[in-house]
């Protein structure tokens, strides 16, 4: 097989999803399977990504009081009894040592699921008067969530990097903002940066987070009509400040429990990234997340070589003084045809063109990866003009996104009309629901769907007055899909 075969995707991505992504990811050098099952590599390009997203977040929670601390992977089997709800929630899913070297150890040790039974004890340490609140800490790290399901990289692994913010505070008022502070920063992710549209909801009371008050979410919806919970921000109100004994002294020395918050993503919106923009030439990445941005591929004969190249050379001098990561490609074994498949397949958002013509000329030809819409233009303020031209990539991307997510919300008022709608076409099906977890199982027994969110307020009137499996009076919307 040549060099120029093995760049292309031979999967479909509206025939065959799956595999389509797998061969995306391995192609395009994010990530390779593990020995183990259920494991996975991050390779240099997937992790550069990563750590884009990671720095955008971390500012974001920095310029709004959040520091970065680090807790230890294993947890006591004594710590994690203390909430049953985390025990109950994640059980199945635990990992456990029991020895160390040759000798069992005296308390089984968990390898963490998430953190807030190692992180509470010391945050009740650390609190002991108001004037310690609101007490903001978040880290970056892995977890271990021994699920039994099919390796899909970045989207379902046993150990996955996040990170995971916890909060203490003072009363339920400043611990709920702060729930929604983490929210909106997280639909910021998505749009403005990964450029993906969201929605905005709660989760169920029967698929809240384990112990908390309340779930919210911010769903995206995928080309597949599946739908990805693309980050979590709870309110845990005072259930783990109780059992984890977080109080302090207010100002007349009363002693007060606090309220706290959780909240995380995880590399499962690189999965969701992927998922929705790339194509069948492969990886497309927003201009944000792009470890190379431009590409600059100059074209020449032999009697234009040395001017070409050094025009090009120039041009990336120029962006790269002007903030751009810019890749000059001058490899002399690659003709230009294997240079663009490859950097498609790479996801790089925008190639230059240079040529003769470009040169005589003082142009460049910009080409868009979305689309392969191109257009030359004068060499002059090339910095600025590529600038505008990244940003009408990721605009290209969201509209994208966009029509998709806003075509495919639709209503329902019956059972059949759910199984039949969601069967049909994917996508969100919202209708009225009593609020019964027992009126979610026809649906997920059916077709495997699930309700995936409800709206943020509580006060909102139900799309429909009666509930569409039950027929009694509906308390709120439902919205139900497939879940990656």
């Amino acid at each position: 097989m040549s060099g120029e075969q093995e760049l292309g995707i031979t999967e479909s991505k509206e025939h065959s999803p799956g595999e389509w992504y797998a061969e995306v990811v391995q192609k395009a050098g994010l990530a390779d399977y593990a020995p183990m099952g259920g494991f996975i590599v991050t390779k240099p390009r997937g992790y550069a990504v990563w750590e884009r997203m990671q720095n955008h977040l971390d500012g974001w929670f920095k310029d709004t009081g959040v520091q970065n601390a680090y807790f230890p992977l294993f947890i006591p089997e004594s710590f994690l009894e203390r909430e049953k709800d985390v025990v109950e929630g994640f059980d199945p899913e635990v990992a456990w040592v029991t020895h160390g070297g040759h000798d069992e150890l005296e308390e089984r040790l968990a390898v963490r699921p998430t953190s807030e039974s190692i992180i509470a004890p010391f945050m009740a340490d650390w609190t002991r008067s108001h004037r310690d609140l609101p007490l903001r800490l978040n880290q970056w790290c892995s977890v271990v969530r021994w699920e039994a399901t099919e390796t899909k990289p970045f989207f379902r692994t046993k150990e996955f990097l996040w990170q995971e913010g916890h909060t203490a505070h003072a009363d339920q008022e400043g611990a709920w903002d702060e729930t929604m502070t983490r929210l909106e920063q997280y639909k910021r992710l998505y749009e403005e940066v990964m450029a993906m549209p969201v929605m905005e909801g709660r989760k169920p009371p029967h698929d809240k987070f384990p112990g908390a008050h309340t779930t919210t979410t911010v769903e995206a919806l995928m080309p597949d009509g599946k739908t990805v919970q693309g980050a979590t921000s709870h309110y845990l109100g005072t259930s783990f400040a109780e059992a984890f004994d977080i109080t302090y002294a207010d100002e007349d020395e009363e002693d007060n429990v606090a309220h706290t918050t959780s909240w995380g993503l995880s590399w499962r919106a690189m999965g969701a990234l992927i998922m929705t923009h790339s194509d069948e030439q492969g990886l497309v990445l927003p201009p944000a997340l792009a470890p190379t941005q431009v590409v600059i591929v100059p074209i020449w004969q032999e009697d234009t070589k040395d001017e070409v190249q050094e025009y090009a050379a120039d041009l990336a001098v120029d962006l790269e003084d002007a903030g751009v990561r810019v890749e000059l490609d001058d490899r002399d074994h690659r003709n230009p045809g294997f240079k663009y498949n490859e950097h498609e397949l790479e996801g790089v958002p925008l190639r230059v063109e240079v040529g003769p013509h470009e040169v005589e000329d003082g142009e460049a030809t910009l080409v868009h990866r979305p689309d392969g819409e191109s257009e030359t233009v004068d060499r002059e303020d090339i910095g600025e003009t590529v600038s505008d031209h990244l940003d009408t990539v990721h605009a290209k991307l969201y509209a994208s996104a966009e029509a998709t997510l806003e075509g495919e919300i639709r209503e329902a008022e019956s059972r059949e009309e759910i199984l039949g709608t969601i069967g049909q076409h994917g996508g969100y099906v919202k209708c009225g629901w009593c609020g019964d977890e027992d009126c979610e199982e026809p649906i997920k027994e059916a077709i495997a769907a699930e309700i995936v969110m409800v709206p943020l307020s509580r006060d909102e009137d139900p799309v429909h007055e009666e509930c569409a499996i039950c027929g009694e009076a509906a308390e709120e919307t439902a919205y139900f899909a497939k879940s990656y």
